[in-house]
């Protein structure tokens, strides 16, 4: 057994990944706060080939140093919008056909177990603040909600994690 090294991992240059064909899911946070988490985000939108991240309310934007100490270049390679309010976000998303899911806790969400995503639609996965998750306003645009399924006493994971999680799920079923 050997470790990989870096120079043959065939990673694609900024201007590579700029010109790759994206997967139809955009990441969209929610009023996070923390600027390790938003720079984890854009690090996991980069190794799916996600077309973009949406950041909504407090979530800071790039350039910041704090961000790209955990995005390590990804805010430079995927694309990104800042919106004030994430209904508006949502709404821009929707009337370009994407389907609007929130990760999230609530009575009518589905497990991550369940969730079958299809080849041909477009999907936005709305990912919230790290106490108090995806706000009201967003879940008023969402089409369902999805939980990821634990069993320990916490019952939550990290925005960063979460984010993980669902995007290599989805990918995953996508094929």
């Amino acid at each position: 057994m050997r470790k990989i090294r870096n120079d043959e991992l065939d990673r694609k240059s900024t201007e590579e990944f700029k010109r790759s064909e994206k997967r139809p899911i955009v990441l969209v946070l929610d009023g996070v706060r923390s600027l390790n988490n938003i720079g984890s985000v854009f690090r996991t939108a980069d190794a799916f080939l996600c077309s973009s991240v949406y950041l909504c309310g407090i979530t800071a934007q790039p350039p910041h140093r704090e961000i790209h100490k955990t995005a390590l270049g990804a805010e430079e390679t995927v694309d990104w919008k800042y919106f004030s309010e994430v209904g508006k976000a949502l709404s821009e998303l929707k009337s370009d056909g994407y389907t609007i899911i929130a990760i999230e806790q609530i009575d009518s969400g589905i497990s991550l177990l369940n969730f079958k995503p299809e080849i041909q639609k477009k999907y936005a996965f709305v990912f919230g603040h790290e106490v108090n998750g995806v706000s009201e306003e967003a879940l008023l645009h969402c089409e369902m909600a999805i939980e990821i399924p634990q069993q320990g006493s916490k019952h939550s994971l990290n925005i960063s994690v979460c984010v993980g999680v669902v995007v290599w799920d989805c990918v995953a079923k996508m094929g």
